[in-house]
């Protein structure tokens, strides 16, 4: 294994496919390197622009033609990951690919053909670490996304590594986190401790490791709110129209700029369509965003009976909120909808309620005529186009009623803020001019590095990586907020497995298909040197054996004659040599070699060429090779050290190629070995035994 870990993860969105990659040094070479305040830290990350690249549409719209995600989809991302991660070190890469609303929304059956084709397509075609599919290529759920996100917003922002100057009072120190898609919107925060001791049982233990082993523990809440996304948002919308006014042909839409006509799809209306001829209604722009606001206001939801007090959209439930202590950044949709339009000149602009509802006002207040106009004059900057326009006056009100009225997020710039920060003068001013001190700031990079969940995700998994102090350290990774290891307990990249447990030959086989070559070497280096003790007599009969195994043989008492190289190597000379054979009778049966059936081992190959010892049918994880680091460093990989068991086990040899036990004879020696080695477990190689499970910066330095 080089200096450097790589990690590739795939997100699949509702719209779209982003791969990403990020790497972070290997554990050594990180401590080697770290200062004592940077061992206290996690793993450093590092990333590029150009390693990100987005395909469209999502993976969901191949549920009904599944087999085409991979040439069609895949390929280009896969590529894409293979042009920066070194060759080298694709098979030490671990792949994710993490489905999110999109997916979550598609029939089980469609769901589950498009996630086993996604494995099978990336297995044939790269050599990624892909060993548990179940884990590594799956739909998450909206919690685990909206978890994910809270770790990538506090790492970014230094709310774990240096809480010293992130302290927004009471002893907190980390930041809440919004995320809203299209389909889906999640919330994640650490309660204060009131909240936290009230409502220990629906919070979420997560549990990271710094750079020098130490645990570091976090109790989160985290929800989603499946259908509240932008778009579902927008469909329930309409939908709420046309029942509002049955057999209607035209629907007033506060929500469009006036004038604007269009299907309840939100598409345009084209000559000769349903919707012209006045067969199908279409929606009709009136400009009225304070109606807008009135309209969307009941999509929240609030009405639903709570079950949990309290509660806030959707009556599910949410512990209180101190905003005096939680401040919350919001991503994607919370981005784009508050920067997109209206503040494309002032990245950094703090959100601030009385001046974006004004905007908001002035934009929707408009024309479609003058809208189009200042379009094409680039008025509100290259990436605003019709479609963007159209749809920003809904998503504004949605976000607002969302923020405000759903989570209850002060107004900024109307209510006045209760209590104070207690900060460093030098942390506070940055803060504020980006707004992280208020209860609510949009944003898209801090530090320039993107606020994704996939971050989050590979975070979690390097910090696995790190090795514990002691064999007694709990696992890296999250589940239910008990002690100890819970049963929901989730791991980021495979079970948690440490060398020097029972299951040591496991290891040996499961988690790097590269030992396999060497092994089967070792075996026969083992079997030469046995045949060679064995003495004259004995290589004789085992010959006669494993010639006949190998068809060389042929009835008892044939002539076998052998020469040159080969001869001299299993004690023969060049020259004839005759067999002592025994006369029919029992006890020539006794030591006959029976006829080898090849059909046992191919009934249950994968291949027309059959099954071969060592073979597997994925990538193991982690492989280990030799690291390249200071002279002096400890080997990443040292026996007693912790290890996430990640990969599939593999048959130590082939099926039975024997009849009885006698008949096994001539290969004693290999299956004693064998044996001997794998602690006594035999598998075959065509089924495997399977161990199987349920601050960021800037790249700097090119790619070793």
């Amino acid at each position: 294994m080089g200096k450097w870990r790589y990690g590739v993860v795939l997100d699949a969105g509702s719209s779209g496919t982003r791969v990403h990659i990020y790497r972070w040094l290997n554990s050594d070479a990180a401590r080697a390197q770290a200062s004592q305040s940077q061992l206290q830290s996690l793993p450093v990350l590092e990333t590029d622009k150009k390693w990100i690249k987005k395909v469209h549409p999502g993976i969901s719209t191949f549920g009904d033609t599944p087999n085409d995600v991979g040439p069609e989809h895949l390929d280009k991302l896969l590529s894409h990951a293979l042009k920066y991660v070194p060759l080298e070190e694709v098979p030490n890469t671990p792949l994710f690919l993490l489905a999110t609303a999109g997916m979550r929304i598609l029939p089980p059956l469609k769901r589950k053909a498009i996630l086993a084709e996604v494995c099978n397509f990336a297995r044939k075609t790269t050599k990624f670490q892909l060993p548990d599919c179940d884990l590594h290529v799956q739909v998450i759920p909206g919690e685990t996304e909206g978890l994910y996100g809270w770790i990538a917003a506090n790492y970014l922002l230094g709310g774990f590594d240096k809480p010293e100057n992130h302290d927004h009072g009471k002893g907190h120190h980390t930041y809440g986190f919004l995320d809203m898609g299209g389909a889906s919107a999640q919330i994640a925060f650490a309660p204060n401790a009131t909240e936290s001791e009230k409502h220990a049982n629906d919070l979420t233990l997560l549990r990271l490791r710094t750079i020098d082993g130490a645990p570091m523990e976090h109790r989160v809440f985290v929800t989603t709110w499946l259908g509240f996304g932008v778009n579902q948002a927008r469909r329930r919308y309409v939908e709420a129209l046309l029942e509002a006014s049955p057999g209607a042909m035209e629907l007033p839409d506060p929500c469009l700029p006036l004038g604007l006509r269009v299907t309840t799809d939100g598409k345009p209306i084209e000559s000769g369509s349903e919707e012209e001829q006045g067969h199908a209604p279409q929606l009709v722009g009136t400009g009225q965003f304070s109606e807008c606001m009135h309209q969307a206001y009941p999509l929240l939801e609030k009405d639903k009976p709570c079950l949990d007090d309290p509660c806030l959209i959707n009556g599910q439930h949410v512990p209180a909120i101190d905003f005096d202590v939680n401040h919350f950044v919001g991503v994607s949709e919370y981005w784009h909808t508050t920067h997109e339009v209206f503040e494309m000149a002032h990245k950094d602009r703090a959100y601030d309620f009385k001046k974006y509802q004004q905007q908001v006002n002035e934009f929707c207040s408009q024309s479609w005529e003058e809208i189009k106009r200042g379009i094409d004059n680039k008025k509100w900057g290259k990436k605003v186009d019709e479609e963007t326009a159209q749809e920003v006056c809904f998503k504004a009100s949605w976000l607002i009623n969302v923020l405000h009225e759903g989570i209850g997020v002060p107004r900024v710039g109307i209510e006045e803020l209760k209590g104070s920060q207690n900060t460093t003068h030098a942390s506070l001013k940055g803060a504020k001019e980006k707004g992280f001190l208020d209860p609510f700031q949009a944003v898209n990079k801090i530090g320039d590095i993107e606020v994704s969940w996939t971050l989050g995700k590979m975070v979690l998994y390097a910090s696995s990586e790190v090795p514990a102090p002691s064999t007694e350290a709990l696992a890296v990774g999250f589940g239910s907020n008990d002690p100890g290891i819970p049963d929901d307990f989730q791991f980021p990249g495979g079970e948690y497995r440490q060398y020097g447990d029972d299951d040591w030959h496991d290891h040996l086989f499961s988690e790097n298909p590269r030992r396999i070559p060497g092994f089967l070497i070792f075996v026969l280096i083992v079997f030469v040197i046995g045949f060679m003790l064995c003495g004259r007599e004995g290589r004789k009969s085992a010959r006669q054996k494993v010639l006949h195994l190998f068809g060389g043989g042929g009835r008892p008492g044939s002539l076998r004659r052998r020469r040159g190289f080969p001869g001299k190597i299993f004690g023969l000379s060049s020259t004839p040599s005759y067999e002592r054979v025994l006369e029919s009778g029992e006890g020539a049966d006794d030591f006959e070699l029976g006829s080898f059936d090849s059909t046992s081992d191919n009934d249950h190959s994968d291949s027309s060429e059959g099954s071969r010892i060592g073979r597997t049918s994925g990538w193991a994880t982690p492989q280990i090779k030799a690291s390249v680091v200071d002279p002096g460093t400890p080997s990443f990989y040292e026996p007693g050290r912790d290890i996430i068991g990640q990969g599939a086990g593999l048959g130590l040899g082939p099926p039975s190629m024997f009849s009885n036990p006698i008949e096994r004879g001539g290969l004693m020696a290999r299956t004693d070995s064998r044996e001997r080695l794998a602690g006594g477990k035999r598998s075959r190689a065509s089924s495997p035994s399977r161990l199987r499970s349920p601050m960021m910066m800037p790249l700097k330095e090119s790619v070793d």
